[in-house]
C-alpha cells in the first residue's frame, strides 16, 4: 500500500500557465489542450501500486485559479476510496479563506496547502497566520513547498530556515508537511524536522534516485523514519518513475512502510474511515 501526499489531476488551465514553463520544457513542449480524464491518473497510481491520492487545489493571486476546490471535490466524491481532497484558500481575503478551509474540512478534505512562491509571500507573513490558527482548531496538516522553484519564480520563499521555522516555533500544534525536500537547503529542512515534532517532509518532485543524500541517511534515523512521506508530484513525475529504485535505498521493512503509507496515515488522521 503507497498514499501519494502531493499530486494534483492537471486541468488544461494548470498545464498551460507561463509559471509551469519548465514543465513544458522538461516534457518536450506536448501538452494537452483538452480536459484530462480521471482515469489517466488512477491509471499512473496503478501502474505503481499507488492506492490513495492526496489531490491538491492550486489558487493564486489576482483570481488565479488553475485547479479549483470544487474540482477537486467531484474527483474526489467520484472515487472516494482513491483520493482526498487538499484545499485551496485565497491569501488576500483572509476571512473568506478560513471560512472556506472550514467549509472544505467540513466536506472531508484533508488538508490545507498553500504554495508560497506562487503568492510570493513567505509562510510567515502575516496573512497565513488565521489559517494556522483554524488548521490547528479543525486537525488538518497545513502543507506547503520548500526549497527552489522549478517554475519560473523567485526561491526565497521556499527557505526552511527561517521561515519553516518561525512559524513552527509561533504555532507548535500545527502539523506542517513541507515537500520538495528543500534542496538546495536540504539540510536545513531535516534540521527544522528533527528540531519541532511537527514538522514533516514529503519527497514529492524528487524521484527515489535523486533524493538527497542527507535526506536518505535522515530516513534511516529512528526520528527521521517518521518525518518523511512519499510525495511524487504528479503530474509532473508519473509514479512508476517516482518510485523506481526504492530497494537501493537501504531502508528497513518498518522504515519503507512508514516512508510508503505509515506517516500519511498518522499525519493525515481524516484519512481513516471509508478509504482503503
Amino acid at each position: 500500500m503507497t498514499v501519494d501526499v502531493w499530486m494534483q489531476h492537471p486541468t488544461p488551465r494548470f498545464l498551460a500557465n507561463d509559471m509551469l514553463a519548465s514543465l513544458r520544457r522538461w516534457t518536450g513542449g506536448a501538452m494537452p489542450v483538452d480536459d484530462i480524464p480521471i482515469d489517466v491518473t488512477l491509471a499512473s497510481m496503478d501502474a505503481a501500486d499507488v492506492e490513495v491520492g492526496l489531490l491538491s487545489a492550486w489558487r493564486g493571486p489576482n483570481g488565479l485559479d488553475l485547479v479549483s476546490n470544487d474540482e477537486v471535490a467531484g474527483w474526489v466524491a467520484a472515487h472516494p476510496n482513491r483520493f482526498a481532497g487538499v484545499a485551496t484558500v485565497d491569501l488576500d481575503r483572509p476571512m473568506e479563506a478560513v471560512r472556506e478551509l472550514r467549509r472544505r474540512v467540513d466536506e472531508g478534505f484533508v488538508a490545507l496547502r498553500v504554495v508560497p512562491w506562487l503568492w510570493r509571500l513567505p509562510p510567515t507573513d502575516r496573512r497565513y497566520y488565521p489559517l494556522f490558527a483554524a488548521c490547528v482548531d479543525l486537525g488538518v496538516p497545513f502543507c506547503t513547498q520548500v526549497g527552489h522553484t522549478g517554475p519560473l519564480r523567485p526561491s526565497e520563499t521556499g527557505r526552511p530556515i527561517p521561515y519553516i521555522d518561525e512559524v513552527a516555533l509561533d504555532f507548535p500544534e500545527l502539523v506542517m508537511v513541507c515537500g520538495h525536500v528543500g534542496y538546495p537547503w536540504t539540510e536545513e529542512m531535516v534540521a527544522v524536522a528533527r528540531k519541532h515534532p511537527n514538522v514533516y517532509i514529503d519527497t514529492s518532485a524528487y524521484t527515489t534516485k535523486r533524493l538527497p543524500a542527507e535526506l536518505v541517511a535522515f530516513m534511516k534515523t529512528s526520528t527521521g523514519q517518521r518525518k518523511v512521506l512519499f510525495g511524487s508530484n504528479y503530474p509532473m513525475i508519473g509514479h512508476t518513475h517516482a518510485l523506481d529504485g526504492l530497494e537501493d535505498l537501504g531502508l528497513s521493512a518498518q522504515a519503507r512502510d512508514d516512508y510508503l503509507h505509515g506517516n500519511a496515515r498518522r499525519v493525515f488522521t481524516n484519512l481513516e474511515g471509508g478509504r482503503p
